[in-house]
């Protein structure tokens, strides 16, 4: 018998050949658990999609005031962007502002997350550099909070250093998990990463949306008004909050990993992808807000089928010969708790 949980399934034919578990929390900012499917309580890393709350620190200690930080800027330290040519504008005019240098980022390169950017490297028409990873712009606001406050620059990225540990305070503060209970790790980038229940991160969404604090709405607005600095063209991240704009904060972590902030609704929501297949991360949140949405405000499903989300959905897999031989889709549904 198929298990009713919400996952994301890779059919062949009439068969499921395969099948992606999913573990969603949906939390409101009273903490309350509104619906999840698999585990919500599971552990896992939040990897970058604890970015926006790794951000706040540069503006609640004053950082982003010292340095004049504009909302591209401020965005930027909250994405994980594509290498394109307005990323890499943003992230150095943030460098200039905060007087540090491209040496002096600890996040390496990598691929560019942009597949017509990684052709022209492939191509060899562009040289990677630290600018070009998709965490300069939070390895940037890093070097930023250690200038403001006098702290070592050297370092910044690592466990114990001052940047760090004002980062899990924050941490802890919004997810509800105290910071003796945060599991700590080196994240792709080299900075510390955060392993926590899903549901706790889905509480961190939730009373960002809701925040009233300058910090906080700071952040949300940054996000907001400029997507295309959270992630880049062709990016879910980036296509949903253009299709919802106002409506929706959402960031992407790797290894199958989301969290969304809701606003008018105070809602929050995570989810880990147990595989941590990328290509099924996408599907199975756009199914999560197709449902929630149904349920809590169906007034707002209409936003969904804009064409730019499209690509998220459904998928087809075709073979070497380009027939389709099946397709990617999410299926199975959230348990909703009421009271």
């Amino acid at each position: 018998m198929q298990s009713k949980e919400l996952r994301v399934e890779a059919t062949r034919g009439e068969l499921v050949e395969s099948v992606h578990h999913v573990s969603v929390a949906v939390v409101d900012a009273k903490g309350r658990l509104i619906a999840a499917s698999g585990n919500p309580a599971v552990p896992a890393w939040w990897r970058s999609a604890a970015k926006p709350f790794q951000a706040l620190p540069l503006l609640a200690d004053g950082a982003a005031e010292r340095f004049g930080l504009d909302e591209e800027e401020l965005a930027l330290a909250c994405g994980s962007h594509s290498s394109e040519a307005a990323h890499l504008a943003v992230v150095r005019r943030f460098m200039g502002k905060a007087g540090v240098t491209e040496a002096q980022l600890s996040c390496g390169t990598h691929t560019p997350l942009s597949p017509a950017v990684a052709r022209a490297v492939t191509c060899g028409s562009a040289t990677p550099t630290p600018a070009w990873s998709n965490c300069s712009g939070k390895h940037t606001g890093m070097l930023a909070l250690a200038r403001h406050h006098g702290w070592p620059l050297e370092g910044y990225h690592a466990a114990g250093h001052p940047v760090q540990k004002r980062i899990i305070t924050e941490i802890a503060r919004w997810s509800g998990v105290a910071a003796a209970d945060l599991e700590l790790a080196v994240d792709g980038c080299t900075a510390v990463c955060f392993g926590l229940p899903v549901q706790a991160m889905a509480l961190a969404y939730a009373r960002l949306g809701a925040s009233e604090e300058p910090a906080a709405r700071r952040v949300v607005a940054a996000m907001m008004a400029h997507p295309l600095m959270v992630a880049g063209t062709g990016r879910l991240c980036t296509d949903l909050m253009t299709a919802w704009p106002g409506g929706i904060v959402t960031k992407i972590g790797a290894e199958g990993v989301y969290g969304a902030a809701i606003p008018e609704l105070e809602l929050g929501v995570a989810l880990k992808v147990e595989d941590g297949d990328m290509a099924s991360a996408g599907r199975a949140l756009l199914e999560v807000l197709r449902q929630l949405l149904s349920r809590v405000a169906p007034g707002r499903t209409a936003v969904l089928g804009a064409a730019a989300l499209a690509p998220y959905g459904p998928q087809q897999i075709r073979n070497t010969r380009n027939m389709v031989t099946g397709e990617l889709r999410a299926a199975g549904e959230l348990r909703f708790f009421d009271g």
